[in-house]
């Protein structure tokens, strides 16, 4: 497999990382002020806003596995030569300590006498994070365990990714903090307040190291029309399952399946149509702001920042604290689109730091 050329910057990726992180930062600050009044679905706005507010954590999911998965198998190497092997681990370790560090539940490290158990429970509660952390576990796995055996990455990942979405009903009626520690159990389903178990969500990262692998092993593929239509076809089948479930699939499964599976089929489907259609702007760009390459850069850092600003820390109070539901809708618009400068500022003055730090130690 040939090595990806620095100059073929993957642009799509690129403006579809940036975009997710944005949209969550956006979607966050709406969600956490905008007043109840304001929450209509008669609202087409609202609607729109709401639709994209659930398509917000696929895409940030999937693009993480895309991203972890194309810059792993573009070295032409063994499993333990691999240098993003090291680099994957670690990657997992400090995403699994901040999302457990942005619920920690009290300012001192050692003193636990205060801490309350519903503090507890959303201490253990599993968040995108640790989801993103064990969904590039999951990858790097099956990417060590089948290099062995010598299948196909894209068998691998699309099974494994399958399996994952399809136990994620079974898994909802599972009651496993019976028999499973709470922080365990919270990695299965959402009874003991995860928002994000892993599933079905780390189904999404490795959803996402299918396309990652495709990208790797075909580099100029995303110059061509061909590889647009291609997402756009999948995009399109995974929708039109997801429809045809939703009419169908009450004859086999219960009511509360149906309605998860049809969810998960409808996500996929608009991720890759979202990246059919971005990939398809991108064919005659050749450059992008470099603005907006920092922020996909650091997605990560953007996003614990935004939530300890928005919700607060064991640290310190957000504005959710002071200001939870109030707003109207253009105060929250304000806010938001604040909070989207504020962020880009940040990643701003932290290039030119490094920049300088760089010069000053050369």
């Amino acid at each position: 497999m040939p090595e990806v050329p620095k100059k073929s910057r993957i642009i799509f990726i690129d403006l579809m990382r940036m975009f997710a992180v944005l949209q969550m930062v956006q979607g966050h600050t709406i969600d956490a002020l905008l007043s109840n009044d304001y929450r209509s679905f008669e609202s087409p706005i609202f609607t729109v806003w709401y639709f994209m507010r659930g398509m917000t954590a696929p895409i940030f999911l999937f693009t993480a596995g895309t991203i972890f998965t194309y810059l792993y198998r573009s070295n032409n190497t063994t499993f333990f030569k691999n240098p993003r092997t090291k680099k994957g681990i670690k990657r997992f370790f400090l995403l699994v300590f901040l999302g457990y560090l942005l619920r920690f539940p009290t300012p001192s490290p050692f003193n636990f006498s205060h801490v309350s158990a519903g503090q507890w429970h959303v201490f253990f509660a599993v968040d995108v994070l640790q989801s993103i952390g064990f969904g590039i576990l999951f990858i790097m796995i099956l990417a060590y365990i089948f290099e062995k055996i010598n299948l196909s990455d894209y068998l691998i990942f699309s099974l494994s990714a399958a399996i994952i979405f399809g136990l994620y009903p079974l898994f909802e009626t599972i009651d496993w903090k019976s028999f499973l520690p709470v922080p365990i159990a919270g990695y299965f389903y959402s009874g003991t307040g995860s928002i994000f178990p892993l599933f079905p969500w780390a189904g999404y990262v490795v959803a996402g190291g299918v396309l990652g692998s495709y990208l790797a092993r075909h580099p100029l593929v995303f110059t061509t029309k061909k590889f647009s239509l291609m997402l756009l076809i999948f995009g399109v089948t995974f929708i039109s399952f997801a429809m045809l479930f939703d009419i169908f699939g009450y004859d086999f499964f219960q009511g509360a399946w149906i309605g998860k599976i049809y969810t998960i089929f409808l996500r996929v489907g608009f991720v890759l149509v979202l990246n059919s259609v971005v990939s398809f702007i991108c064919l005659e760009v050749k450059t992008i702001p470099k603005i907006l390459i920092l922020i996909g850069r650091n997605t990560l850092l953007i996003y614990v920042v935004h939530l300890v600003i928005i919700y607060g820390s064991a640290w310190n109070k957000g504005l959710y604290q002071y200001f939870a539901q109030s707003f109207s809708a253009w105060n929250s618009i304000g806010v938001a689109v604040l909070m989207i400068l504020t962020m880009t500022a940040m990643v701003v003055v932290i290039n030119k730091i490094k920049i300088r730090t760089k010069q000053v130690v050369t």
